[in-house]
């Protein structure tokens, strides 16, 4: 949704969209409209599909080759999804959904594949256009190494082309532009990347990182520049149920900006959203669309896994999601909106 100019001496690509669609689109009345929520689970080998503009929105669910998968995003012009496989240590693309449902088939046909083993325990994608940024945290079987890596998509592969390392724990990410946020995991800290891709591969420096009050580990990011909100999720303990939450930063350009390095957005800047009546446990990653005003949450924990739709809330409170639906191992939302 927002473009990304790779200006590297031997690529330049342009990014249209990312991580999780906030419904930033163009209204070319000769576009049919289209709002699809999708899914992915690390335990069931299955995504979700959604059309949210259906007279009854149904929620179909479809095999794929990875039990495990994270950093879902969804095409309706191929109409392929694709996936970070943590299965297969692989990006994933497949194919053939509408047809799929029309034929009241399960399996999706795996169309497009990575190299195996570029990266191992991937949290999530940025989806751009034919360009892909997979960000993996750290593990045993990466050597304890926190990484972007940034692909280019075909019909049939992908090829990598830049990698960077940083200095902090990965997981959800979002590009914006020229830049790209990342949440640094085990804290309540945002950081940020500005002219990202101008980077060479190696280790990369951050522009800025600020603390969040009052967030104690976030995992889930989502911006919408149309209403510069910027929203962030908080898991906090990963084995309490209870204690997860979804922060709001209104008017964010202006807060971050006024943010000094190594500073905190205070509680004033937030609209912050606790507690039971929330159901929000480890609230592993979020989407929003700014037309309807409704926030889409992968609640990990609880009942095994859920998506919770909240409206935008106006003030902090503990609110109840307007929909809760189960499933099971949910890692990753994504909506795309045209």
């Amino acid at each position: 949704m927002k473009n990304l100019f790779i200006t590297s001496a031997f690529l330049v690509l342009v990014f249209a969209s990312c991580d999780n669609n906030d419904s930033d689109n163009n209204n070319d009345p000769a576009v049919t409209p289209e709002l699809t929520l999708v899914t992915s689970s690390n335990t069931s080998g299955k995504i979700t599909y959604t059309d949210l503009l259906a007279a009854t929105p149904t929620v179909k669910s479809f095999t794929i080759a990875s039990l495990d998968a994270e950093g879902i995003s969804y095409n309706s012009d191929n109409d392929a999804v694709i996936v970070a496989s943590r299965t297969n240590n692989k990006l994933e693309t497949y194919t053939g959904i509408k047809s799929a449902l029309k034929a009241g088939t399960d399996n999706l046909m795996l169309s497009a594949s990575s190299l195996a083993g570029e990266f191992t325990n991937a949290r999530e994608t940025a989806v751009s256009g034919d360009i892909v940024v997979v960000a993996q945290d750290q593990l045993a079987s990466n050597g304890m190494i926190n990484k972007f890596l940034v692909y280019k998509k075909t019909a049939s592969s992908f090829s990598l082309v830049k990698s960077f390392t940083t200095d902090f724990k990965l997981w959800g990410i979002h590009i914006n532009g020229n830049d790209l946020y990342a949440v640094a995991d085990l804290t309540g800290d945002l950081v940020y990347f500005k002219d990202f891709m101008n980077n060479a591969s190696g280790t990369i420096t951050a522009t800025k990182r600020v603390t969040i009050a009052g967030l104690t580990r976030s995992h889930g990011i989502t911006y919408s520049s149309s209403e510069d909100v910027m929203i962030l999720t908080d898991v906090a303990s990963a084995t309490s149920g209870t204690d997860g939450g979804l922060i709001i930063i209104k008017n964010f350009s202006t807060v971050f900006n006024s943010t000094m390095a190594g500073g905190t957005i205070a509680l004033m800047n937030q609209i912050r959203v606790y507690g039971p009546n929330s159901t929000l446990g480890n609230p592993v990653d979020v989407a929003y669309d700014s037309v309807t005003k409704k926030i889409y949450v992968a609640e990990r924990l609880n009942a095994g896994g859920q998506v919770l739709t909240f409206s935008y809330p106006t003030s902090t409170g503990d609110f109840a999601p307007l929909n809760v639906r189960a499933e099971a191992g949910v890692t990753s939302v994504f909506l795309l909106r045209k």
